[in-house]
């Protein structure tokens, strides 16, 4: 049976430590820096929400593509390599997180108020209703481009040679941080939603590892994206 599909010992993908320097360097600068330069400049004053986001991960996507975009293209090869099998492993990782979806759905039904909803699904469904297709291309395509070599190239990569319950821990909860930290600020409740970013992160990594090329994860998310993004207009329109 061909190694690549039995054992997680093989992954090698790896950033040099210039590049990791580079893509968690511009973590403060995407979430803060960023947003509140756009914000003070008189030119773009009063722009929209998904105009401003659609600026910010414009600009993410240009910066990962000069700073680490040599990963990006090493990284490359080997999904090529092995594309039926990555194929088959993002497959996997999207079944595995629909049946996780389900039951925290259900768990969290039991806590939460029956009004509340995700923040960052409802920020979403906003703007998908303002302009759906400048919503999809920051959904679907920038916004892996961005958070993949952040979350998992640089923090799950680097740590997944000294501890790989490390790796997993500390780039799940980044990235669950990430998606719900700023609305759980103003409502302590939010804070509860970290679950459900637990299960698409842990099979974001998962596929990384098992594709041994960041495009695997990178496909993952953006295929995650666009289904769920598909779903709540669905929903959104069903509900108008």
């Amino acid at each position: 049976m061909n190694r690549l599909s039995t054992d997680t010992d093989f992954f090698t993908s790896r950033m040099t430590r210039g590049e990791v320097v580079a893509a968690l360097l511009y973590l403060p600068l995407h979430v803060w820096l960023l947003p509140m330069l756009l914000l003070s400049l008189p030119a773009t004053s009063g722009i929209s929400e998904l105009t401003l986001n659609v600026i910010v991960y414009i600009t993410g996507a240009v910066y990962m593509l000069v700073f680490v975009g040599r990963f990006l293209r090493r990284d490359f090869d080997p999904l090529c390599d092995h594309l039926r099998y990555c194929i088959l492993q993002i497959v996997i990782c999207y079944g595995m997180m629909v049946a996780f979806n389900l039951i925290l759905s259900a768990v969290l039904s039991l806590i939460l108020p029956a009004d509340s909803a995700n923040p960052n699904n409802s920020a979403v469904m906003e703007m998908a209703g303002v302009e759906y297709g400048k919503t999809a291309a920051l959904a679907v395509f920038l916004a892996p481009l961005v958070e993949e070599p952040v979350f998992r190239g640089a923090v799950f990569g680097s740590l997944r040679s000294r501890s790989r319950i490390l790796a997993y821990a500390v780039s799940m909860l980044l990235f669950a941080l990430y998606h719900v930290w700023g609305y759980a600020l103003q409502d302590p409740i939010y804070w509860l939603y970290l679950l459900q970013y637990l299960p698409v992160s842990w099979l974001l990594c998962r596929c990384y590892e098992r594709c041994n090329s960041i495009w695997g994860s990178i496909f993952f998310h953006m295929m995650v994206n666009a289904i769920s993004l598909s779903a709540l207009n669905t929903l959104s329109e069903l509900l108008g």
